[in-house]
């Protein structure tokens, strides 16, 4: 361990443009269950929100890693999804197959390592 701190994980922000299939409930909860697989994740529960008919849908997959998360907007062809994961997992692994599904036009990655500081630099609230 570094004076930067242990490496708790990777959260990438994922913004997909010109994509398609963001009405689909369905579809989207077997995206986002199928790259949590790849990714070599353990999903532990699904929870989604459709706004109305040909609306946008906001969900969540659970994971014991952490989680996936995305919000889509139909009506401009984007969808933000968010996934945090950690330990063993590779959440990069999902960047393509989730671009080749949605059928984006644009992909933009911003990746955070996530880090915890070492025991001698962490602040204490006592």
């Amino acid at each position: 361990m570094s004076a930067h701190g242990f490496a708790q994980g990777k959260h990438l922000l994922i913004d997909l443009y010109g994509a398609k299939h963001l009405t689909d409930l369905s579809f989207i909860q077997e995206q986002l269950s199928h790259v949590a697989q790849l990714c070599g994740a353990t999903l532990l529960n699904t929870q989604f929100h459709e706004f109305g008919e040909n609306q946008g849908i906001t969900g969540v997959a659970l994971l014991a890693e952490s989680h996936i998360s995305i919000h889509t907007w139909p009506e401009n062809g984007y969808a933000a999804i968010d996934i945090f994961m950690c330990g063993q997992c590779n959440p990069e692994l999902a960047i393509t197959p989730l671009a080749t599904a949605f059928e984006a036009s644009k992909v933009d990655v911003s990746t955070h390592i996530r880090r915890s500081l070492p025991s001698t630099l962490a602040v204490s609230n006592q």
